[in-house]
């Protein structure tokens, strides 16, 4: 088989022509650059007195190119409100939540800076409307959270007055809770525990669902009178343990802390 020939270039490797340069296209020769030490335009930033050159790079307002340098700088001053309409609006967001007291909105109002006349002027006229009507709060507050909440009528009165409600008016919304429905209330409530955690023993039983009651704002003589009779009703070991209860140990039964029933 005849060989190549030695010396013929192969066009590869070390004996491979070198490539030939490519010729430079001819282009727009390239523009000197601008010299902005000297505004072409009237282009100023600051105020008359002293006029400072623009730089043209910089974008300028109305150019879609983003604000100026002055412009980024610059925050809008905040509206400024009238008071009134600001304590309106302040009140009308608390009642949304919820219904609340006049206590309740004037110190609303007071912690965000409202003057005194001025909260009192919107609170006086919310009153006329039938907006704020501590009575009617304190009336439907008695409701939701005796029967609902299984709470007794100390702890009741003190929810009321801590948000502002009147003594009197607090005495007249209780008047709804006599003894015979907290005691009906409170004997409810021992059973819904009962039925949902029905294990232990007479005297675990009988220490939790007495604290129970207590931390209710149940009297003591009313949590131990409550408990032993439903207990009683249990069985008859039950009851015989309820019989024995000395109502005067009830400082030891309410103590235990670590209720799981709670």
């Amino acid at each position: 088989m005849p060989g190549r020939r030695r010396g013929a270039r192969t066009g590869r490797g070390w004996d491979a022509a070198p490539a030939r340069p490519r010729a430079k296209r001819a282009g727009p020769a390239p523009e000197p650059a601008p010299d902005y030490t000297t505004p072409e335009g009237p282009l100023w930033l600051g105020p008359e007195d002293g006029y400072q050159p623009a730089d043209p790079r910089d974008p300028q307002p109305g150019e879609g190119r983003g604000p100026s340098r002055q412009s980024r700088s610059e925050k809008p001053e905040p509206e400024s409100r009238d008071p009134a309409e600001l304590a309106r609006e302040i009140c009308l967001r608390q009642l949304a939540v919820r219904p609340r007291t006049r206590a309740e909105l004037a110190t609303a109002l007071r912690r965000r800076g409202i003057p005194a006349e001025v909260a009192d002027e919107v609170l006086d006229r919310y009153d006329d409307v039938g907006l704020i009507d501590d009575a009617a709060f304190a009336r439907a507050w008695v409701t939701s959270r005796h029967h609902g909440r299984g709470l007794a009528r100390r702890t009741l009165a003190g929810e009321l007055r801590q948000r502002g409600v009147d003594s009197e008016l607090v005495g007249e919304a209780l008047a709804q809770v006599d003894g015979e429905t907290e005691a009906a209330t409170a004997r409810a409530l021992v059973e819904r525990k009962l039925r949902a955690a029905p294990s232990g023993t007479p005297d675990v039983l009988f220490r939790r669902l007495v604290g129970l009651l207590a931390r209710k704002g149940y009297p003591a003589g009313l949590a131990v009178s409550v408990v032993k009779e439903v207990l009683a009703a249990r069985d008859e070991e039950y009851a015989t343990f309820a019989d024995a209860v000395d109502p005067d140990a009830l400082t030891d039964l309410v103590g235990e802390a670590d209720d799981p029933m709670r």
